[in-house]
């Protein structure tokens, strides 16, 4: 039976922070992805390999990891459209826990930053909404939270900044742009959200299994909302004219 030599990444950082990688040969089977080759390790050769996985569909987001040095999700990735060996490591742009696996957790702080969707004042319900903007914001909802994009983000990876990433631009982006949300975040994009971190290299919306387009359809349009509400004359004209009625 043929064999796949796959060098996985073991480090466990409540015993040393010296990594390693060590290899394994892992017989082929038909239709084999990278996901299937970890599983057979840590189910016949090393139980104590640590890995994240659920459902095998590219569903879930579970299995993120760099497979030779690209970050892709294992259920996704097939053996036999990569070099005869394999190279699997964690996502770097989170803490280690152990192996293969890291603490995603802060993308929940993150979470609680972004304003949730709040209803226009007097706004009739049932909504009702054209298609055209049920489909424009439906594209980010295909997210499935497998953070790829957050890991490929240089922003994220190389500097301490207050960026909320890729992923969660595009929740602000689905916020913004349903009809019905009452809500301006335009004066937090470039402040405490760090948008304007972001230098459109698009390296997130390559890396998307599901091919949402992160930097054209989501963070181009923010940052042109952000520019707007910034420097747009008449934008802030109006804001001063509500101001001003406001106070009387």
């Amino acid at each position: 039976m043929k064999e796949l030599t796959i060098n996985i990444f073991r480090m466990d950082p409540a015993v040393d922070n010296a990594g390693k990688y060590k290899k394994f040969n892992v017989p082929v089977q038909e239709g084999m992805v990278v996901l299937d080759a970890v599983r057979y390790v840590q189910e016949n050769i090393d139980p104590s390999l640590a890995l994240r996985w659920n459902c095998k569909a590219a569903r879930c987001g579970s299995c993120s990891a760099e497979i030779n040095g690209r970050p892709r999700l294992m259920c996704k990735t097939r053996v036999d459209m990569l070099e005869e060996e394999i190279t699997v490591s964690p996502i770097r742009a989170y803490p280690l826990i152990k192996d293969l696996v890291t603490d995603v957790s802060n993308n929940y702080e993150i979470e609680r930053r972004i304003p949730a969707f709040r209803p226009k004042k007097g706004a009739a319900q049932p909504f009702l909404i054209n298609q055209i903007d049920v489909t424009r914001s439906q594209e980010f909802r295909r997210c499935i939270e497998c953070f790829l994009c957050q890991d490929v983000c240089h922003v994220i990876r190389e500097h301490n900044t207050n960026y909320i990433g890729p992923r969660h631009a595009i929740k602000v982006a689905s916020l913004d742009m349903h009809p019905m949300d009452g809500i301006d975040r335009s004066p937090m994009l470039n402040g405490d959200l760090g948008l304007g971190f972001c230098n459109i290299t698009k390296c997130c919306q390559e890396v998307c299994p599901e091919g949402i387009k992160i930097t054209d359809n989501a963070i181009i349009p923010e940052k042109e909302r952000a520019v707007d509400y910034k420097y747009d004359p008449i934008l802030r004209l109006a804001r001063r004219l509500r101001r001003g009625s406001s106070a009387k």
